[in-house]
């Protein structure tokens, strides 16, 4: 083949891996696999980040080719990863599993590219030092929820307790230490709002339910017109205290024990964080929000913190993937035909 014949081919190769990259994260994603604009945000940092990558390794606009997406590039990306970026084996796995999706993109578009699928399954995923997530199945919790007895002012504040830790997934001290003037259930939102690690508040919202059941104990509790800072679960025996995490434990204890008896899923030893383990563990199992949303809504500094969560439900599909780094995303500018010498960003539309 002359040089200009080899040329051309390369030409329309790098032009034809732009435009599938494109179609990819402009078409296919937001109307076959996702409507979540987080979601979106994550798979197209990934998709940039390995673009950067490739750059990285000489390819240009001009040079991207299919083999550009075999296993070995796959695996210089998660080594590339690591080596320039300094990502935890948990936020390779998730970049990473971005890229898969891509590289499925093209294999079911481009017949000359179904053997990409196979060279990416046999990427393997980073293995992980992971701590075990000690959480409860949704019907152990609401067995739990069903103990305490509903006709005593100690067993309404221990439902309203409970309810909240699991509803906000907020951590027991936070709900411990929680003020009347960082309860704010007046507005369109109701919310909470919790000082977290290191002094940092974040709001929590509240469901109607769990809205109404805290206004109600409030008013029996603390009155109609509670001062600000008076604490919403107070000590019953240490006044100006708020009541210890060891007296909540033997509560929830004692109710662990006999919903165990109902519901054998419920641990005998439950402790209160189980609740928190439990409502990310539903929240990630579900899809009902991304794993970037549940790092907000449990106040984690690092995302590979609540990657624990993902991992705790096994494998899941890419709805799952969540925005790992707030990079800026360019404004979308079909740029795969335009020709002439860019980066490989901007070749594929990013």
């Amino acid at each position: 083949m002359r040089k200009s014949a080899k040329r051309e081919a390369a030409r329309r190769e790098a032009e034809l891996v732009a435009r599938l990259v494109h179609e990819f994260l402009d078409q296919h994603l937001p109307t076959m696999v996702t409507g979540s604009a987080h979601t979106m945000r994550s798979y197209r940092d990934s998709v940039g980040l390995y673009l950067d990558y490739l750059e990285s390794e000489g390819v240009t606009s001009e040079s991207l080719s299919r083999e550009d997406f075999e296993q070995a590039r796959l695996e210089g990306f998660v080594a590339w990863l690591k080596r320039e970026r300094g990502n935890s084996n948990g936020t390779c796995n998730v970049r990473l599993a971005a890229v898969r999706g891509l590289v499925g993109y093209m294999a079911s578009r481009e017949p000359g590219m179904r053997y990409l699928e196979h060279e990416a399954k046999k990427v393997a995923r980073q293995k992980k030092g992971k701590r075990r997530v000690e959480s409860m199945s949704e019907e152990a919790v609401k067995a739990l929820l069903e103990e305490p007895d509903t006709s005593t002012a100690i067993g309404r504040r221990d439902l309203t307790l409970l309810t909240l830790v699991y509803s906000t997934a907020c951590r027991i001290d936070e709900a411990r230490t929680l003020t009347a003037e960082n309860v704010r259930l007046d507005g369109p939102k109701p919310h909470i709002v919790v000082r977290g690690k290191g002094g940092k508040n974040r709001a929590a919202y509240l469901l109607p339910k769990v809205a109404s059941m805290l206004r109600a104990y409030m008013a029996e509790a603390l009155g109609h017109d509670p001062a600000p800072g008076a604490l919403v679960f107070p000590s019953p025996t240490k006044e100006g205290e708020a009541i210890s995490a060891r007296a909540l434990d033997k509560r929830i204890k004692t109710y662990a024990k006999a919903a165990h008896e109902k519901c054998p899923d419920v641990p005998e030893g439950a402790h209160m964080h189980q609740l928190r383990h439990s409502k990310a563990t539903h929240l990630v199992a579900g899809n009902d929000i991304n794993i970037v949303e549940v790092q907000h809504l449990l106040g984690h500094e690092d995302l590979s913190t609540t990657m624990v969560y993902v991992d705790a439900v096994g494998p899941k599909d890419t709805n799952s993937l969540a925005t790992l780094e707030d990079e800026r995303d360019a404004k979308l500018d079909k740029r795969w035909k335009s020709g002439g010498k860019t980066t490989l960003r901007g070749s594929c539309g990013l």
